[in-house]
């Protein structure tokens, strides 16, 4: 269980979502077994005994702005991030204005923690909850690092700099926090995959660099390939970079029950390949993408659910961006006739989808949207404060 702890309080570092030693990850069966520093240790045991669940992440965010999104909020104790993510598994955030750690305190997460899977606590670290799997308690960390991230830089957008402060945080971030985007090394292979040996192999390398170029957070995207009447794609929930095992044959005659394993995204994957025919397709959601998705040039629209059903025609430097419910609602429908004509599809609040004859296309169509995507929110916000 300890390498189980080690390895996803490693992830959380290495996805750029905890600060380096400032990461606890803990579990609860008969004791409870926990690693990171001893102050987060010691609040995650006693939430532990008080909750009852089986796992909690507990750590200080990498970023300082996550300080400035709570400085923010006027009145109440919620954040309410509008990606898709947040609308659909973590609701809202809810947060502590905190100076110190006491026993008040732990009653308040305790009874907040009963109800989200996460909760930020100002100046101090971020908690989230397992509530079957470790793994789940590393998700959740995740999800919430994504959701106030997206979050932060649509207000910035939208408001400004508030401070100076915030101006050299963000600085910091830009010119620091952020890495540069580039294609793995050695590239993925080009050409058409015949085998499933093939297949599996190249889905296996497509997802782990999608993941180790910080273009996919581990559990947020699926990844597929059509070769004759099967689709393989990725289990639901899988990790992108720990495909082995995790991906699914499908029969396009659901000849079989392997379908009810696979990606949430399934219908939408069916309905592309109808319109390319075999290939491979990459589903992601790079933070950039995300962001100017949802940043609209007709902000007194009225009477629509942007994120459903968006009546205007949009795009970011060309790439076309819909609208339209995940899982088994319209976005299948809004995606597929658009990417038959451009490959690459952005869709509102939660991601892109790339397609082409290899991994090679599709990794680099996705690369390119988010390279793009960074490029062009710079360059509204450089505007702005000009």
């Amino acid at each position: 269980m300890n390498d189980q702890l080690l390895f996803y309080q490693s992830k959380l570092e290495s996805d750029g979502c905890g600060k380096p030693g400032r990461v606890a990850m803990l579990v609860q069966d008969d004791t409870i077994t926990a690693v990171g520093p001893d102050d987060l240790k010691r609040l995650g045991r006693k939430l532990l005994k008080q909750l009852g669940l089986p796992a909690l992440a507990l750590y200080e965010p990498s970023l300082s702005f996550y300080n400035s999104v709570i400085d923010k909020v006027s009145a109440g104790d919620i954040i309410v991030p509008t990606d898709t993510e947040t609308r659909t598994f973590l609701h809202d955030i809810p947060f502590i204005r905190q100076s110190g750690i006491d026993n008040n305190l732990v009653t308040r997460l305790t009874e907040l923690l009963g109800q989200r899977k996460g909760v930020m606590i100002e100046n101090c670290c971020i908690i989230t909850t397992g509530t079957v799997t470790l793994e789940q308690a590393y998700i959740n960390a995740s999800s919430l690092f994504h959701a106030v991230f997206v979050k932060h830089l649509l207000d910035l957008h939208q408001s400004g700099f508030s401070s100076e402060r915030e101006q050299k945080e963000f600085d910091r971030f830009r010119h620091h926090w952020l890495k540069p985007l580039a294609p793995p090394d050695p590239p993925l292979r080009t050409g058409p995959l015949t085998t499933s040996e093939e297949i599996y192999r190249e889905m296996i390398r497509a997802g782990r660099a999608t993941v180790e170029t910080r273009l996919v957070d581990s559990s947020f995207g699926n990844i597929s390939c059509k070769s004759g009447d099967i689709i393989y794609i990725s289990q639901t929930g899988a990790s992108l970079d720990a495909l082995t095992g995790c991906i699914d044959p499908i029969p396009l005659n659901n000849s079989t029950t392997c379908g009810i394993t696979a990606s949430s995204e399934l219908l939408a994957h069916r309905l592309i390949y109808e319109q390319i025919g075999d290939g491979v397709i990459l589903h992601g959601h790079p933070k950039f993408s995300i962001i100017m998705s949802m940043i609209c040039d007709h902000p007194d629209c009225r009477g629509t659910e942007c994120w459903n059903n968006c009546p205007k025609r949009r795009n970011c430097r060309g790439i076309p961006i819909v609208s339209g419910e995940i899982g088994a609602g319209g976005l299948a429908e809004k995606v597929s006739p658009v990417i038959k004509e451009t490959g690459t599809v952005i869709v509102y609040g939660h991601g892109v989808f790339t397609s082409g004859r290899d991994f090679n296309r599709a990794f680099n169509a996705l690369l390119l949207t988010e390279i793009t995507c960074r490029e062009e929110y710079f360059r509204h916000i450089l505007q702005t404060v000009d």
